[in-house]
């Protein structure tokens, strides 16, 4: 019989340096931690400069490679929740988003908060099937 909750730790995507578990797998599920644009080496990426196309870019191969580490993809992903610093950057960040997932597009919520860790402009977590 296979655990309840299977945590999943991978060097595709940023290290953890938080309480938390990169991805759990449970019951044909995969849910992964909220992402931020941090390279798997933790070199923060356009943060700095903030630069929201590509800070997206690098969630989204994070995203990409812990999947990957799971037995999944980017095709398996059912739902995914979207944090960004300012809706003006919705635009810019659909444009990068767009491109990592193939039709039929996961369901998805994107909503505005005050603040993100790191002071980046978006993270992103979500829900596959394995």
């Amino acid at each position: 019989m296979s655990p309840i909750k299977e945590p999943v730790t991978s060097t595709k995507a940023a290290p953890v340096t938080a309480p938390l578990s990169q991805a759990i797998k449970s019951g044909g599920l995969i849910f992964l931690s909220g992402t931020c644009p941090v390279d798997p080496q933790g070199n923060h990426v356009g943060i700095a400069e903030k630069d929201v196309t590509k800070q997206t870019h690098q969630v989204l191969q994070n995203i990409t490679g812990l999947l990957e580490d799971c037995g999944s993809s980017m095709a398996k992903v059912l739902k995914v929740n979207v944090f960004i610093k300012d809706m003006n950057d919705f635009k810019a960040i659909n444009d990068v988003y767009a491109t990592y997932f193939p039709d039929p597009k996961p369901v998805r919520t994107c909503v505005q908060v005050a603040r993100l860790p790191l002071d980046c402009l978006v993270e992103i977590e979500c829900t596959a099937a394995q």
